[in-house]
Formats: C-alpha cells, sequence, structure tokens
C-alpha cells in the first residue's frame, strides 16, 4: 500500500505545483518623484518588446518563442485575439515572454491597415458587440499568467473621420476600460494610436486608461515625453510600433516613388533608436518592435523581421538594441545598385550596375523583384518575381514586366546564413496595352482560390444583404469537402431572403478600388452543400456599373442543394475578368426553414 500512496500524494503535489506555475500573475505601476516603473510580481519590467505576426502559425508557436527568447524580446504585442490565443499565451509562458493582448475596436472610415467603415454615432449594436467582446476577451484571459496587459483599440481616432464620431468612441472606449478595471485589477489597461493623436481625447473622456500607446517611427520616437510634457500629462506610455522612419513619413522621393531607407539605416533605426531615442525617455515604460514576421510583400521588405523566411536587418536590430549582442553572420553588404535613369519600353533587357561585399565571404544568390507603387492597396502591396540573366562577375540584366510608369526595382542577396540583404531603386517603364489598363489592381496566378480550407481569404465575407440580422457565416467550419474547412453559411429564421457577398476590400460596396485580375480564368467551379434541399443562387460579381469601381463581370447560376456535397461549374471565357471585387455571392431563402449552405474548393481556373 506505501508505494500507492507515495505515488498519489506525488500526483497531489505534481497537480499544485502545476496550479502554481499557472498562477496569474500581478502586474502594477509603481511612480516614484514622477518616474514610472512597471512591475512584474513586485519586480522592474522593462519592455523590450515585438509585435508578432505569427499568430496563424500555431506548429510553430515554440520555436518562434525560442527565437524571441534568444533575441531578448520579453513581450509580444496582438492587436487582436481568435481561437489560437490560448495556445499562444501558454507557449509564451513557457518562455517566460509576457503578451499585450489586444481587443479590436473598429475603424470609422478606410485607414491605413483596416478598410472599416464603422458608424460610432448610429450603430448602436455594433457598439454593444464591441463592448461584448472586449468583456469576453478579458473574463477569458485574465487569468493565464503570460499576460502583461490589456491593448484596447488600435489609431481608431486616425481612422474616424469627424469630432463627434470621435467623441462617441471615446464615450465607448471608457465604458470598457471602465468595465475592465472592474472585472481585473491584475493588469493595466493600454489604448493605442498613431503618434499623439489620441492624447486630447483620452485625456478629456477616457481616464480609466492607465498607460498611453502611441506607435511612432523613425526619430520622432524621442520626443515622445516632451510631447506629453506640454500637455501637462502624468500618465505613462509605451511605444506600442516602433521601427525604421516609414512610407508615410518619407520626403525624398524618385519620379513620386518615396525612397526606401536602406538596409544599414534599418538596423541601426532600431539597434541604436532603442538606447539613443526610448530607453532612458522619461515616462517611457519601453517599446514593441514592429514586427517579429515573414512574408513576402512591400510592408515585409520595409519591416519584417523576415522576407519569405530570411532573416532581415530587424532581426539582428532586436537583439543588439535588447542584448547588446551582434549578429552571428553579418547581412551582405549592397554597396551599388543602379538602374537606366531614361524610360524604357516593357519586355526588354537593360542592364544593372551592381556591387557588393559580404565579411563572412558567403556564397551568395542573387534575385530581383519588383513593386508596382500605383493602384489598389493589394497591387501596391505585391512584391512580384523578375526574370534575370548574368553573373556577378559579367554584370546582371532584367526583364522588364508589362506595366506602365514608376516601378520600384528590388535586388535581394541571401548568404549561406540565411540572411536576406534587400536594395531598391526606382525606374520608368513604358507599355502601351498597360497604359489603358482603367482598373490598377493585382494580376492573380491560376488557379486563383476564392476558398480553399484554412488559407488567408481574398474576399472577405462583409457584404450581407436582404434579412442580415439572420445570416451567421463561419469561414472555419470543421465539416468540408476537401482539406479540414469549409465555409458555412447559416439562415436561422423562416422565410424572407438572404445574401451574401465575399469583397474585396472588406465592408465597400465599389467606392474604394480593390479586387483582383483574373483575366485568363476560363472557369469557375465549387463544391456545395446544404443541411436540406434549398435552392440557391451562386457565382461572383456583385457591384453594378454605376458605382465608381464596380465587378467588370457578373455570373450566377441557380442550384438545388441537397444534404450530399456536389461540384457546380459554369465558363467565363468570354468575361471580362480585370477587376473582379466580388469573389463569391450567394443568395437564398428561408422559405424552407432555417438551414445551413456549405460552400468548398472555389476557384477560378
Amino acid at each position: 500500500m506505501k508505494p500507492r500512496r507515495q505515488l498519489a500524494n506525488l500526483r497531489i503535489l505534481l497537480f499544485f505545483l502545476f496550479l502554481g506555475n499557472l498562477a496569474n500573475s500581478q502586474i502594477n505601476l509603481e511612480n516614484t518623484n514622477d518616474s514610472w516603473r512597471l512591475l512584474v510580481d513586485g519586480q522592474p519590467f522593462d519592455i523590450k518588446g515585438a509585435t508578432f505576426g505569427y499568430v496563424d502559425d500555431v506548429a510553430s508557436y515554440d520555436r518562434h518563442f525560442q527565437e524571441l527568447q534568444y533575441l531578448g524580446v520579453n513581450t509580444i504585442r496582438l492587436w487582436g485575439t481568435d481561437k489560437n490565443t490560448w495556445k499562444l499565451l501558454n507557449s509564451a509562458h513557457k518562455y517566460h515572454i509576457k503578451v499585450m493582448v489586444g481587443i479590436w475596436m473598429r475603424h470609422g472610415r478606410p485607414g491605413m491597415e483596416d478598410d472599416d467603415r464603422f458608424d460610432y454615432l448610429k450603430d448602436e449594436e455594433g457598439k454593444e458587440a464591441m463592448f461584448q467582446n472586449a468583456v469576453d476577451v478579458v473574463e477569458k484571459y485574465k487569468s493565464h499568467p503570460a499576460v502583461l496587459c490589456w491593448g484596447v483599440g488600435n489609431e481608431v481616432y486616425l481612422n474616424t473621420a469627424t469630432n463627434a464620431e470621435k467623441i462617441a468612441y471615446s464615450k465607448l472606449l471608457e465604458r470598457i476600460c471602465a468595465k475592465i478595471q472592474g472585472m481585473d485589477s491584475r493588469h493595466p489597461i493600454i489604448s493605442v494610436e498613431a503618434w499623439t493623436f489620441g492624447l486630447d481625447w483620452w485625456e478629456k473622456y477616457v481616464p480609466s486608461i492607465d498607460i498611453y500607446g502611441l506607435n511612432c517611427y523613425g526619430p520622432g520616437a524621442a520626443v515622445l515625453s516632451e510631447e506629453l510634457h506640454k500637455k501637462n500629462i502624468k500618465k505613462p506610455f509605451i511605444i506600442t510600433e516602433f521601427g525604421v522612419t516609414g512610407e508615410w513619413d518619407i520626403q525624398e522621393e524618385i519620379k513620386g516613388v518615396k525612397i526606401e531607407p536602406s538596409d544599414s539605416q534599418k538596423y541601426t533605426a532600431i539597434a541604436r533608436g532603442y538606447t539613443d531615442w526610448i530607453k532612458e525617455q522619461p515616462g517611457c515604460l519601453g517599446v514593441y518592435v514592429f514586427h517579429y514576421a515573414n512574408g513576402g510583400n512591400f510592408i515585409d521588405a520595409w519591416f519584417a523581421t523576415h522576407f519569405n523566411n530570411k532573416r532581415r536587418p530587424a532581426y539582428w536590430a532586436i537583439r543588439e538594441a535588447y542584448t547588446g549582442q551582434k549578429s552571428e553572420n553579418y547581412l551582405p553588404e549592397i554597396k551599388k545598385f543602379n538602374l537606366p535613369q531614361e524610360p524604357q519600353e516593357s519586355g526588354t533587357w537593360i542592364p544593372t550596375e551592381l556591387a557588393l561585399a559580404d565579411t563572412e565571404n558567403d556564397s551568395l544568390s542573387i534575385r530581383f523583384l519588383y513593386n508596382q507603387r500605383s493602384g489598389s492597396r493589394k497591387r501596391k502591396d505585391q512584391i512580384l518575381p523578375l526574370q534575370h540573366r548574368g553573373s556577378l562577375t559579367d554584370g546582371f540584366e532584367i526583364f522588364l514586366p508589362k506595366e506602365d510608369g514608376p516601378i520600384k526595382v528590388y535586388v535581394t542577396v541571401e548568404d549561406a546564413a540565411n540572411n536576406l540583404a534587400m536594395a531598391a531603386s526606382v525606374m520608368e517603364v513604358q507599355d502601351a496595352d498597360a497604359r489603358q489598363r482603367k482598373y490598377l489592381v493585382p494580376k492573380v496566378v491560376l488557379p486563383f482560390y476564392v476558398y480553399k480550407d484554412h488559407g488567408k481569404l481574398p474576399y472577405a465575407p462583409s457584404g450581407y444583404m436582404g434579412n442580415y440580422k439572420s445570416i451567421e457565416v463561419d469561414v472555419n467550419h470543421p465539416g468540408a469537402y476537401a482539406g479540414s474547412s469549409a465555409i458555412q453559411i447559416r439562415y436561422t429564421t423562416e422565410g424572407n431572403w438572404y445574401g451574401v457577398g465575399f469583397v474585396d476590400p472588406a465592408n465597400d460596396w465599389g467606392d474604394i478600388l480593390g479586387g483582383y485580375d483574373l483575366s485568363g480564368a476560363k472557369t469557375f467551379s465549387f463544391w456545395a452543400k446544404a443541411s436540406k434541399n434549398v435552392k440557391a443562387t451562386i457565382g461572383f460579381g456583385l457591384i453594378d456599373a454605376d458605382k465608381p469601381y464596380p465587378d467588370t463581370a457578373k455570373k450566377t447560376i441557380e442550384v438545388e442543394l441537397t444534404p450530399k456535397w456536389k461540384q457546380y461549374s459554369f465558363k467565363t471565357k468570354r468575361l471580362d475578368l480585370s477587376c473582379i471585387r466580388s469573389g463569391l455571392v450567394i443568395f437564398s431563402s428561408g422559405w424552407a426553414g432555417p438551414h445551413e449552405i456549405y460552400l468548398d474548393e472555389i476557384v477560378f481556373e
């Protein structure tokens, strides 16, 4: 009996050790002689943070947090929460990394990062939904030991038009922050704004904010304390996004294209900026560098720690800033990258001037890409490959794409240690056909999936029509035809009609340029079923020609769905697919009673 009793006692001990490990931390603000400190369980905590862009990479959470720990990061910032947040918090806690848990607040007008159009003056139901979401987030995560603070909203004042709307937003924000204070006394509350645009509103209307979050890039970070002092603001602040100067603040340009900082400038802005502009600034509790993430687009080339899975200057700069340790292997240096300054015809080969150096004398791999700085937001964010030929010894030539106007050309240089150097130059391309394009939107590679499993959706299900209050959409429903997820559209009442449009940009009905150039697609197909026999009209194209930016083509078919999956398709070869704003539309009715419709594998090819 004794071994069993010992085993039982051991299990009890392990259980209580587990509970102790998950004990919630106490986060406090301390003010001594007008000097602020953040305390975690009574110990000073200087925020050495990074914004986190790998929220969807659940399988690699441990690897990312181990890497962040190596870089000296002790906290990450999220803008919102999702179904993976609990797993993320668990992984962060394992590596002693705290999390600013974001609570998203909708923007009042299309802005830098979000094309929402929320009406803070009239949409009481929407405001109540945001309030309830905040309550739910705090209730769900407040006991997790990885939570550092609550970050409520991001740049909403910047992206809200009128004073009346800003006041209405402020009152909702105060209601939310006051509620959080009553629910959770262990974690401070932050609201985040671009630069100092929120200060006057916060001071007047939102007293329940504990810490002000200020997004600031470049040397402007050095004067934030002074800006708060001018307004006689006594609260502490965190620089909630920081990095090299962004395109929006760049003054110098070539052919109308802003000149991007060099790799050296990107490194220095973080590595030296932290110590020279931020670390000793009065009232500043620390910084979150933007952006620990990976991608292959314009913003990733400018700010991210990784580009196409290769390490960029921000990666090693964060490590030097927070640990004092230099790079283990230095990025290659692009000493010269020049292109012809006279306009050149598309479809021709042109020479480049390129000079490189590498401290470790690694073998180097060279690529060329380009970016258009005109057209829709997604088009301007695209970075596309260029054909090239030649060598470092004999020189390189690039083949000019079918574009018309200035383009930004990148050279990338990868070394043997997975580092990637980039440099950009600007040139003008001429193409008579491209000059006639009416809508400058991204040209896609076929097949183009409107929906395929858990991938990022090119179109958002924001176009609700008819009896919209009875519609529920789940784009990650587990009952898939292929893979692990499908779209589920639930209609919860009897009678009336309804519709859902998957559109780009989200929440837009033709006032903002968006969508994709699907030219060359010959068919549109999808798999569908329903919970009972239901008639539906399904296809693409929704926005009429009376709008500034319509769909250039529309086509739907009427189908009778059954509980069995079936594929439907129709031809698109003769249609003008140069700008498809609404990649999926579905209309049905409730005459058959409440029901669910499922869609999967929706593709142009």
